[in-house]
């Protein structure tokens, strides 16, 4: 005795549905006087590429679907972001959907519509009935991808991700410095501008840490990620700095060398603030009495550390 199947709420399944995002595409064909004719749907899929297909369903409702079923093949046209109102259109009843709408003839014959993400031009290769829609499968004849971005659809609503993403505030760059030091020397290596720096790294996706670890590696010494002695940004530069004191062992540096930490030893350091800073570390360092700077590379505040008050 075979299980009783649950009766499906048609509502709520189209709701589930829509929580698969999809772009929107713009179907299109010619009917038997040549007339365009055309939809809008996001049930589109790519199915093969040797042989190149695709497919799209198109409602049996729908009064096109005798042109589509017997026409000699129709063009998916993937809609830009700034495309909702071709979109609208098209799901729209309406006399002539094309009457505001620019395309021309595709290489196969199809309507393709101006200003569109992607379009393909098809033959049909075959109407597969599925239900209360039609499955149309195109043999792919000829298309184009340009560098427009594709308008989306999620659970009911466009969506722009490429439009939202470029309004979005960007943070700044994450900067690490390694502050390496051994017997009152510092490491400075070349800056690439015809003056000095301590070995700096962007933060990626990977993380300070590693970001820091990798570092040190490139320098070939032996140290150890020590305190933090800055934190600064750069409005300018849109960086925000992070640096920390790395107690190292001598040796010989796979790039750089070792200076004098004084005021005269850092003097070549091209960046104002970074040279300020180690300045600042060589009077500390001489005096034992360390800090934490916090603020921008033009002005802050140096909060007192545990390590300078001990003793």
């Amino acid at each position: 005795m075979s299980a009783e199947i649950p009766s499906i709420d048609p509502r709520a399944l189209r709701d589930a549905f829509g929580c698969f995002m999809t772009g929107v595409t713009v179907v299109t064909t010619l009917d038997a006087d040549g007339k365009p004719l055309g939809f809008t749907a996001n049930s589109f899929s790519s199915v093969s590429l040797d042989p190149p297909l695709l497919l799209v369903s198109i409602a049996n409702s729908s009064g096109n679907l005798g042109a589509f079923v017997s026409g000699k093949g129709f063009a998916v046209n993937i809609l830009g972001e700034g495309q909702k109102e071709v979109s609208g259109t098209f799901a729209r009843p309406s006399a002539d959907r094309f009457a505001q709408t620019y395309w021309r003839h595709g290489p196969i014959g199809s309507p393709l519509i101006a200003g569109v993400s992607a379009w393909f031009d098809c033959d049909l290769a075959q109407a597969i009935p599925a239900g209360d829609h039609t499955i149309l499968m195109g043999r792919i004849g000829a298309f184009e991808a340009t560098p427009t971005a594709g308008l989306g659809y999620y659970r009911g609503a466009y969506v722009t991700p490429a439009a939202t993403a470029a309004q979005l505030p960007a943070g700044p760059d994450v900067v690490i410095s390694a502050i390496l030091e051994t017997e009152g020397t510092v490491l400075l290596v070349d800056d690439g501008r015809g003056g000095l720096s301590v070995p700096m790294a962007r933060v990626g996706r990977e993380g300070v840490q590693s970001a820091l670890a990798g570092l040190i590696r490139t320098t070939g010494l032996q140290a150890e990620a020590g305190s933090i002695y800055a934190v600064y940004e750069d409005p300018v530069q849109g960086t925000q700095h992070i640096a920390l004191r790395c107690p190292t062992k001598p040796g010989q540096p796979a790039k750089g060398a070792f200076v004098e930490l004084s005021a005269q030893g850092v003097a070549d350091v091209t960046d104002p603030a970074l040279r300020q800073m180690l300045q600042r570390l060589a009077e500390e360092s001489r005096m034992g009495n360390y800090g934490i700077y916090f603020g921008t590379h033009e002005q802050g505040r140096v909060q007192r550390t545990l390590e300078g008050q001990a003793g």
